[in-house]
Formats: C-alpha cells, structure tokens, sequence
C-alpha cells in the first residue's frame, strides 16, 4: 500500500451520508471479501483487510467520525485514537461481534492465527480522565503531568501471578495455545473453529501457587505519572488516546488505553469562536470621538492598538494571527476581533452636563442614520456569514 491513506468513506466504498448500517454492511462485505481465511498467503488481501478495518474502526464510532469529517486523518491520528492495525489478532478481538455474525464463531485457517506459545493474552481496562485547560493552553499547547490512580503491575511475581517460576504449568489441555481447536466445514471449506480453552481460561498456563501480593492476578492497585502532551488548537470535548497508558492486564496482558477528554474552561476576557478569538473592549466617549491608543489584552500578552477619530460602538478590529492556531496545522492561525464598546456615563457632574448640553445640539453631535455606517448587529451578522 502507499503511505498516503485514502479517504475512508472510499475504503468502504459509501457516501459521507451513509448511516451506521450501512458503514457495518460494507465492512462485513469487505470483511468477507479479504478474510486471511479465504486469501491464505495473499500480502495484499490482508493489506486490504487491515485497512477496512481501520476504516470501520473511525466511521463506526460517531465521535471519532466527526472528528474524521471536521479535521481528517489530523482528527483521528495520536490524539484522537486513530489506529492503524498491524495484528490481525487486534482486528478479531476488536471486533469479535461482526466476525461472530460472518464466521459463525472464532474461525482460523490452517497457516494463519497460530500460537507458538502461550495464550490468549488479555486486556486491561480503559480509563477515562478529564483534563481542564485555560484558553492560554489551548493557544500554545501544554504538557500535563497527571497522577492516576490505575491498576499496575504486581511487582511482587512481576505480573506472572505465581508465587515463583516453579508455581506455572503448561495447561494440559491446551498445550500451552490457550485453545482448544475443531475443524469444522463452512463456506469457505474445512476450516479450524478454535474456542477459548476450558482449562485455563485462555491464559495458557496454570498456577499451582498464586503470588501472595496480588492473589494470582498480576496487577495490584497503585498509581502512576502520565505526561500528556496536548497540542495547541484543541475543542472542548474533544478526546485524546494514550495507548497502553490505562490499566495494567492481568498475567502480562495488553494494558489498557487512557482516554483524556479536554474541557476548555471559560475565559475571563474572551469568547472563541472556531479559531478566532472574540474580545470586547470597553472605551469612554471622549477616546472614541478623538481617537486614542488603547491596550488590548491577547493570549500571548498585551498589544497597543489606535481608534481613529469618530470610532462608532460596534466597530471591530482584527488583529490578524492573535487567535488559535489550526489544530495539527489542518486551518489556519485565527484572528482576535476587538469589538469597541462605547461606554456611557452614569453619573455626571453639574460641570460635565453643562458641557454636554452646549453640545447636544451641535450638529456634530447627531447620529447618522445611513446604510454605509450600519449597525453593530449588521456588522456581526456580516462577519459570521462570512465565517
């Protein structure tokens, strides 16, 4: 296969509109079609297979699919739990449930899915965490270091189990494969229906002498430190995968992943919108009819900006490259918009209503009703239409 994926919806040769049933019956198509089962030996078949795989994997879970459709492979890959799968055992018991409804049970060819020893490995637990960041965060990316509390390797028997080596025996019934096997017919001919083995549940092995610490489970509650590196663009809720970052597995299995949902708390100053960055600033009246410089706040710091002469509430200034940056650089940098806000007084001296009076009749003091000055919400209603 070449290293630029294809589009997913292409993989499984459906429309972007294509509902759940209809993503799961072209898998189950494809699935059939490439089963290592029916291609034995065929290196491009099981390409194939992997790769609707890893299509079916994103396009069935609707999180992950929205992602998909918003930001691409960018959406779905490290961050997001996309996966590319390079054990086909991975491929059968992620998605046990559609090879049970094709294959009828847990089918294997001859040459393909066999143990050289041991046993069916099992898997520890996903955990699922919630990391707050600010909008600074957000703007330029931020490693967290976050302590779990997880189940981890026992290290007392190392996560075997057993009290010591001498403690584990190869299963008798199994050998040691953690199957039993039966060869059956099918469509695709006589083939092997292997099922988890009665004896040692899958494991491979027995214990004649279980660790004292854990009691013969290989994990034991403990914590842990994780780094989390979290890129600068991310969406509240949007979820990161950390593989192998969850629960320890039992026996030395396949610990599992940690899940860090982000949730972006709410600014003090500013409203995002997308990638841009929304900030209203508050000015007096004299600074608006005269022009002033003003200080405006922004995520990496303070910046001067000048209102000319006559700056009208309402009006917005862009400060171009002051907002989000794009997600894994999938859009571009956001602006920061200024809304200027004229304020009014609420109290006045007997002074300043004198003066105010001698002005409001001055002919400079009245307000233009015409279609080019427009209003503060026509100016709002133009930006988001063009966004």
């Amino acid at each position: 296969m070449s290293s630029q994926k294809r589009d997913l919806y292409e993989v499984l040769g459906v429309s972007r509109s294509a509902t759940a049933a209809e993503i799961k019956k072209a898998y189950r198509k494809l699935a059939i079609k490439y089963h290592p089962d029916k291609n034995p030996g065929d290196k491009e078949a099981e390409e194939k297979f992997k790769e609707a795989a890893e299509a079916y994997g994103i396009l069935s879970d609707e999180e992950k699919r929205q992602r998909y459709d918003r930001f691409g492979f960018d959406g779905v890959r490290g961050a997001s739990g996309g996966q590319h799968y390079t054990n086909m055992e991975d491929i059968f018991s992620q998605f046990g449930d559609i090879f049970g409804d094709i294959f009828g049970g847990g089918f294997r060819s001859g040459g393909f899915g066999g143990h050289s020893g041991g046993g069916r490995k099992r898997r520890g637990g996903h955990i699922k965490i919630k990391v707050n960041l600010s909008l600074e965060d957000v703007a330029k990316g931020v490693t967290k270091k976050i302590k779990i509390n997880k189940y981890v390797t026992c290290s007392a028997c190392n996560g075997s189990g057993a009290k010591d080596r001498n403690a584990i025996r190869t299963c008798e019934t199994c050998h040691g494969s953690g199957q039993v096997v039966r060869v059956v017919n099918s469509f695709f001919g006589r083939m092997q229906q292997a099922s988890v083995c009665p004896s040692c549940h899958g494991e491979g092995h027995t214990i004649t002498d279980k660790c004292r610490k854990c009691h013969g489970d290989g994990v034991v509650r403990g914590e842990d430190i994780v780094e989390i590196n979290i890129p600068a663009g991310v969406e509240d809720d949007m979820q990161m995968t950390l593989r192998g970052k969850g629960n320890a597995a039992p026996n030395n299995g396949i610990p599992g992943d940690l899940i860090v949902q982000i949730n972006v708390k709410d600014h003090e100053h500013f409203i995002r919108d997308g990638n841009d960055v929304i900030y209203n600033a508050y000015v007096n009246f004299a600074d608006a009819a005269l022009g002033a410089k003003i200080q405006i706040p922004t995520l990496t710091g303070k910046v001067n900006i000048t209102m000319p002469e006559g700056t009208q509430s309402g009006n917005i200034f862009r400060l171009k490259g002051k907002g989000i940056p794009g997600l894994n650089h999938h859009s571009h940098q956001g602006d920061l918009l200024v809304i200027i806000n004229v304020y009014t007084p609420k109290k006045l001296s007997r002074e300043e209503k004198e003066i105010l009076e001698r002005l409001r009749t001055s002919p400079h003091f009245q307000p233009e009703k015409t279609v080019k000055s427009g209003s503060f919400f026509k100016r709002m209603k133009d930006y988001f239409y063009r966004h």
